[in-house]
């Protein structure tokens, strides 16, 4: 290794997540998502529609923290038509997980029973319209077994089990891409869509 960073080698995979999705929103949640994003878009993917986190699509890269409005600006993107593009399937979200088992599922809204949590969190936010709606990756900063579970206490984000149940109308878009935490890279391409390990960093 030429003494790449763990975070450096977790941004490339992170970027990794987002190869072959062509002419697609892209929305990374969190700064090494954005980096990797940012990455992808300057390497092998240059396709990808990319925001200024306001309301223009963007067609430079620019740098993390850089205030909205001062990118090369290729588009209007309100918030209502983010939806419009998300729900047909022309997004892929990156966002984290409090928790997350085997089929994908993943919780980010409250730790223990949803009616008398131990621990509020987020709570659902978008989860649930993501994963019906377009490709979702997950980013995991720190790998432990209290966020790998067996069954998460809560569903927000919909996992490939919960998805099947839906039918085809309701899982038509739905896909798990990736699962990117700090020890390696984690994808569905299995028989039954469970969880399987891609590769470990260096």
């Amino acid at each position: 290794m030429s003494g790449a960073s763990r975070a450096e080698v977790c941004v490339v995979a992170i970027a990794d997540a987002f190869r072959d999705d062509g002419e697609i929103l892209v929305s990374p949640i969190g700064n090494l998502p954005q980096i990797g994003a940012r990455l992808a878009k300057l390497s092998f993917a240059p396709d990808l529609l990319l925001t200024d986190g306001v309301a223009f699509l963007v067609a430079d890269v620019q740098p993390l923290g850089a205030p909205a409005g001062k990118g090369l600006v290729e588009g209007y993107m309100p918030y209502r038509t983010v939806f419009d593009t998300g729900w047909s399937g022309r997004r892929h979200v990156m966002m984290g997980a409090t928790q997350i088992d085997r089929f994908g599922n993943q919780n980010i809204s409250c730790i223990g029973e949803f009616q008398k949590p131990k621990a509020q969190l987020l709570g659902m936010r978008g989860a649930p319209g993501n994963t019906v709606n377009h490709p979702t990756s997950y980013w995991i900063p720190n790998h432990s077994t209290q966020v790998f579970v067996p069954k998460v206490d809560v569903v927000s984000g919909v996992g490939y089990d919960r998805a099947a149940k839906l039918g085809p109308l309701g899982s038509r878009f739905h896909e798990i891409r990736r699962v990117v935490s700090n020890l390696g890279v984690f994808d569905f391409e299995t028989p039954d869509h469970s969880m399987r390990l891609r590769s470990v960093h260096p």
